[in-house]
């Protein structure tokens, strides 16, 4: 969140997190904050309002038609099926997670 995120974020800008360890942890919060972007967490178990969800559903069927045989060709995969993932489609994603204004 600190070296990744935040130096990316402008103020005003929201930020939706799910209740992972690291997300809740005071440093990431401080980080976020500092960029005078706004900080919101999800309710703990609502995979319903988190279009990661979706995401990570069809990345896992495609990951089993695409079989890889070893870490490194799982992580290529991975990588090559992310990239067909277009912006209308996380859009669509959000939208379906309750996210109307995007």
């Amino acid at each position: 969140v600190e070296k990744v995120l935040a130096p990316t974020l402008a103020k005003g800008e929201v930020v939706i997190l799910d209740n992972l360890g690291s997300h809740k942890g005071k440093s990431a919060r401080n980080a976020i904050r500092a960029t005078g972007a706004h900080l919101l967490f999800l309710p703990p178990y609502s995979p319903d309002l988190n279009p990661i969800e979706q995401v990570f559903a069809k990345l896992k069927h495609l990951m089993r038609a695409a079989e890889p045989r070893d870490v490194e060709a799982t992580w290529r995969k991975v990588g090559e099926l992310l990239d067909l993932f277009s912006a209308q489609e996380c859009a669509n994603y959000l939208k379906n997670s309750g996210y109307v204004s995007v």
